[in-house]
């Protein structure tokens, strides 16, 4: 147990050491601290390696770092992107399954639908649908982006990417085992928990608004706000088999609107950013382990994540195109959607459990995470320096109508 406070001095100080060297050099923070993981993990160092514990800490980190996000959201704006950030979804969703399955087809063959090879092939790119919007998320608060139209928009399409990834992911399992059930269940199960959610969601709004007049800027509301995030991340993946993230950003959803929202997102933000965040994207760095590559091996990786990469920009930023955002802003949504994390490698686990994949593939998935989740920062904050957000149409004409 000792070891594990050991382990967690080792990661604080390295990430903040290495969070203000990024921030030196013009990078955002989140780079730092990835890197530090890197450099004490087994790639470099062998200071640290990941554990139970150390897991749990990250895990902690993503969910109040998702709850976060969901309190300072602005709900108005989020309704207005709602159906543009379903198409983004969808869309990113659909190009990188295919990519995946064409990149894995062209190294290892092309073989019938519905035999294991094909199952395999397309296992490959459902593991390249996942998004992990928590470090966009970091760069986008660094760079004050987080609440516009262009930050709603890319975060609300990245939790139905979510949603979409794990039904995608069902299915997939589902048809390569024989059963066929994987589709309705997953459909019943999401429209569920946003059933659940909704009516949830009510109660306890009105309930921390009645809280929130009679305790105005107590620890109280944020101890309740808090047990409320953990509980809706708990049941969205125990009860409905969707993500705790969507949960804990649901959450935050649910009670931006009261009057201390502000006030319990700083609180968060203090003990998240001080201990949990850190955590969580150090241990993307701590799980790189590129000890086994042989050069067959080596190469898929690599064009593996080039793949990745290149789908997701180009499935997100064309349908961003196609609602009528310009071409700098639609690069600035692919870009943004093109990192992942945690869910990708939930997903590849799951394959590995049942014998979709061999575990000498995992490596590409690691390797995905650590290069989206270091080139990403670095190409937004390259982005929105060069090219400065515009008004999207729709939020030009509803300040126009407010004018009128």
């Amino acid at each position: 147990m000792t070891s594990v406070f050991r382990d967690l001095a080792i990661i604080i100080l390295s990430a903040k050491f290495c969070g203000l060297v990024a921030r030196k050099c013009k990078a955002p923070q989140v780079v730092g601290e990835i890197l530090a993981g890197l450099l004490i993990g087994p790639c470099v160092l062998n200071l640290v390696q990941t554990n139970d514990s150390i897991s749990t800490f990250a895990e902690i980190g993503v969910v109040l770092l998702m709850f976060s996000t969901g309190l300072g959201t602005n709900l108005k704006e989020l309704i207005k992107a709602g159906p543009i950030a379903t198409l983004i979804a969808c869309v990113g969703v659909f190009v990188p399954l295919v990519g995946g399955t064409l990149l894995y087809s062209a190294f290892y063959g092309f073989s019938a639908v519905g035999s294991p090879e094909f199952y395999r092939a397309l296992f490959i790119g459902t593991i390249m649908t996942a998004t992990s919007v928590s470090i966009t998320v970091a760069t986008l608060q660094e760079l004050g982006q987080l609440k516009g139209f262009l930050g709603t928009t890319i975060v609300s399409a990245a939790v139905i990417d979510d949603v979409i990834g794990i039904v995608v992911l069902t299915c997939v399992l589902g048809a390569s085992s024989g059963t066929g059930t994987g589709l309705g269940k997953v459909l019943v199960n999401t429209l569920l928990f946003f059933a659940t959610a909704v009516g949830v969601g009510l109660a306890v709004h009105y309930g921390m608004k009645w809280l929130d007049k009679r305790n105005p800027h107590t620890q109280r509301i944020t101890i309740v706000s808090m047990a409320f995030c953990f509980a809706m991340a708990y049941i969205a993946e125990e009860y409905f088999g969707i993500a705790d993230i969507t949960g804990a950003y649901i959450a935050g959803i649910v009670l931006c609107t009261m009057d201390d929202a502000s006030y319990v997102e700083r609180r968060v933000d203090i003990s998240n950013y001080v201990l949990f965040a850190p955590v969580f994207f150090a241990s993307i760095g701590l799980k790189t382990d590129i000890s086994g590559l042989t050069p067959e091996i080596l190469l898929f990786c690599v064009c593996f994540v080039i793949v990745a990469l290149i789908t997701k920009i180009i499935g997100c930023g064309l349908a961003a195109k196609i609602c009528k955002f310009n071409w700098a802003d639609s690069l600035k949504v692919g870009v943004g959607m093109m990192t992942r994390g945690e869910v990708a490698l939930i997903v590849a686990q799951k394959g590995l459990a049942v014998g979709m994949v061999d575990a000498v593939y995992f490596t590409a998935v690691i390797l995905l995470i650590i290069v989206s989740s270091v080139t990403t920062p670095l190409a937004l904050k390259t982005l929105f320096a060069k090219h400065p957000s515009k008004d999207h149409p729709s939020a030009v004409a509803v300040n126009e109508s407010g004018k009128a």
